[in-house]
């Protein structure tokens, strides 16, 4: 379980953490700059997503030329946060308008309100 891989499975695997990694750095450094929270949000939630799936590919890659047979497992994760970062970040950003709109701040009008104009 310890033999050498050839050179065209260490290529792409690290091909795919390298970008990976830039994903999480692309992501860090978009919560870091931008000034607003809605607009803070955005960097993580795809560019950590897209990491996730660089590594879990890379994950895969690796293990299953390891073995010589499919590693599929490591699927989950990227599956499991595809399915999840979006769900939160749209809960986060619906509590963050309401926070703004008790607070008085001026956010956008509820669509209730603009069809009824």
């Amino acid at each position: 379980m310890t033999g050498e891989l050839s050179m065209w499975v260490e290529i792409p695997v690290a091909i795919l953490l390298v970008l990976g990694s830039l994903f999480a750095l692309a992501g860090a450094i978009g919560l870091v700059r931008l000034k607003d929270y809605f607009q803070r949000m955005h960097p993580p939630a795809l560019a950590s997503t897209l990491g996730a799936w660089c590594v879990a590919l890379a994950s895969i890659v690796y293990f299953s030329a390891l073995k010589s047979g499919p590693v599929l497992h490591a699927w989950l994760i990227p599956i499991l946060l595809s399915i999840t970062v979006p769900v939160t970040t749209l809960l986060l950003a619906r509590a963050a308008l309401f926070r703004k709109r008790m607070a008085g701040d001026d956010v956008p009008a509820e669509v209730s309100s603009r069809r009824n104009d």
